[in-house]
């Protein structure tokens, strides 16, 4: 992220930004990457990664996204990739795969592309070299994107999933045990 852009655009959501001190895009991904990590009331709400201090994988990349458009910031993709998540890329998850014997769980993790390198700001520690070898398959996605479709495309390859690896668990005892992981995220 060598290049910087100044954020000129005058939409709400920008000026928003602005009103937090926040005047170039280098700031912008600093200021959404030292957040905490934590859901926001409502998914599609991108002001609410501001006002509530706080996001997760979806709503920090998707307001980047979307912020990135509005201020003609070019090359910047929003990118939803599925991986093996597992305690050694993603070790706060806690010990929910090892006590349920799942070596992983195929997780949809959302990140940037910008000028076509892989991006995470997820937050402060966050290295997209941590799943990059574990990242099974991804495709790019509109800001918008990130609610209902993430979420039916991230349930539909684990259906798949369980089905081609013969899994012993049903999907709702899949998808329990993943919500644990995201929750020990939070803590």
């Amino acid at each position: 992220m060598n290049i910087d852009y100044i954020l000129s655009s005058k939409d709400k959501l920008t000026e928003l930004v602005k009103k937090n001190g926040i005047k170039t895009w280098n700031e912008l991904t600093d200021f959404i990457k030292n957040l905490p990590y934590g859901r926001n009331k409502n998914r599609i709400d991108f002001e609410l990664v501001i006002s509530e201090k706080k996001g997760t994988c979806s709503s920090k990349h998707a307001i980047l996204k979307r912020i990135a458009d509005l201020n003609n910031i070019p090359n910047i993709n929003l990118i939803v990739g599925i991986y093996r998540m597992n305690q050694y890329n993603t070790p706060k998850i806690g010990n929910e795969l090892k006590d349920h014997s799942i070596e992983f769980i195929p997780e949809a993790h959302c990140y940037l592309k910008i000028n076509g390198k892989r991006i995470d700001l997820t937050t402060r520690t966050s290295e997209f070299k941590k799943i990059e070898k574990d990242i099974i398959q991804e495709k790019e996605i509109k800001p918008e994107q990130v609610a209902e479709y993430k979420i039916e495309y991230h349930k539909d390859y684990i259906k798949h999933w369980l089905i081609n690896e013969k899994m012993k668990f049903s999907f709702d005892q899949i998808w329990k045990i993943r919500e644990k992981c995201i929750e020990n995220l939070t803590d």
